[in-house]
């Protein structure tokens, strides 16, 4: 699978746009009220108003959008009929522009087909702008909803979906609260380190998720201590960008496996659940991914060169887990009130996502994924 999409990086990088809105007569901006107010995006909207004769803004995109959702989308919009999707915002805003990208095309398949597994075979032009540093939908085949009869999430997967233009704009991340630039962030190291250890890893997602783990490992704190940094911001969103390309070209695994149903379920947010999740999963896979961990660990700015490879895999879980405490971010499912009482359903429909458990470098079964949740529920560990 190829990223064909053309990168626009940089501060101040939308400040002119007629290049791009060339030809361009109806475009449809997909965001959610919260971001349309950032300052940079009403200059964005001026722009288009100004080049483009007919815009038309959905500004309703909900954190984690189910099926229903984005059907009652559709329904709403004043015309199907866009010749440029523009996706401004977090994950779910820029998967929900990627799935508009298809359904706005005459004849493509609606959203039921879609999720029954029916192949698209084009979509309208598309621009993504992410104003958070973490999921990589910019740079993902992935449209995740969360379908809520089910208590769980799916994922619509198409190259067909993959942007035509992406802009990586820092000034767009500033107004991001610390515990969402912590949870993002998270998320996008778990698409680096898991992509990197999937039993599909290759070279090419290798690549990608040690340039991503470098600038992820030297920028992630800085952004949080520095909201006003603009070079850390930028590397976080080539960190995150870096991260979706990994999962275009390989795929996550037990972390975002384990932390489906808590999404899909329990609402928790999923850069929370990830980062709740990513050193006890770590831990597991740790003995099978031994010289990958290694490598990683050697990316850290303050990594001691001096430990050998089993030494070095231990001291990134180590780290894992203490980046999770310096970021402030929940450690246990007990303080989010989920109780252990939960267990056989989280089991159970963890074990259920095989697309993603089939990625594990070793063998996972039941009482493995209750062993790691278990280490969410410090009370029964005393």
């Amino acid at each position: 699978m190829n990223i064909n999409s053309t990168v626009i990086s940089g501060f101040q990088a939308l400040n002119d746009l007629s290049y791009l809105l060339q030809g361009k007569e109806k475009a449809l901006l997909v965001t959610d009220k919260n971001i349309e107010g950032i300052p940079a995006v009403q200059s964005l909207i001026a722009q288009l108003k100004q080049q483009i004769s007919s815009l038309s803004i959905v500004n309703s995109v909900p954190p984690e959008p189910s099926q229903h959702d984005v059907a009652a989308i559709v329904a709403a919009l004043p015309s199907t009929d866009v010749d440029l999707v523009i996706g401004v915002g977090g994950g779910s805003v820029l998967d929900v522009a990627k799935l508009l990208s298809i359904l706005c095309v005459d004849g493509a398949p609606n959203l039921d087909a879609l999720l029954a597994g029916e192949k698209p075979q084009t979509r309208t032009t598309s621009l993504l702008i992410p104003t958070t540093a973490g999921t990589g939908s910019e740079a993902t085949p992935n449209a995740i909803l969360a379908i809520s009869e089910k208590e769980t999430k799916v994922g619509i997967i198409t190259p067909v979906m993959l942007p035509d233009y992406v802009a990586l704009v820092p000034e767009l991340t500033t107004s991001m609260p610390p515990h969402i630039a912590s949870s993002t962030g998270i998320d996008a190291l778990c698409h680096l380190i898991e992509c990197f250890t999937a039993t599909v890893a290759n070279p090419v997602s290798d690549n990608y998720a040690l340039i991503g783990m470098k600038k992820l490992f030297a920028s992630l704190e800085t952004t949080i201590a520095e909201p006003g940094n603009l070079e850390a911001r930028l590397n976080m969103l080539w960190a995150s960008y870096y991260g979706g390309a990994s999962i275009a070209h390989a795929g996550t695994h037990l972390v975002h496996a384990m932390s489906y149903p808590l999404g899909g379920k329990y609402h928790l947010p999923h850069g929370v659940a990830n980062a709740i999740l990513l050193a006890p999963c770590m831990r597991f896979v740790r003995p099978a991914a031994v010289s990958k961990f290694a490598q990683a660990y050697d990316l850290l700015p303050d990594a001691d060169a001096t430990l050998d490879e089993e030494a070095k895999s231990h001291a990134l879980v180590e780290y894992f887990a203490a980046l999770v405490k310096r970021l402030k971010l929940p450690a246990s499912l007990e303080e989010l009130g989920i109780g252990p009482d939960h267990l056989p359903y989280l089991v159970e429909a963890a074990l259920d996502v095989q697309r993603l458990m089939k990625n594990v470098p070793m063998k996972v079964g039941a009482d493995d994924v209750r062993n790691v949740y278990l280490t969410l529920f410090p009370a029964l560990n005393h």
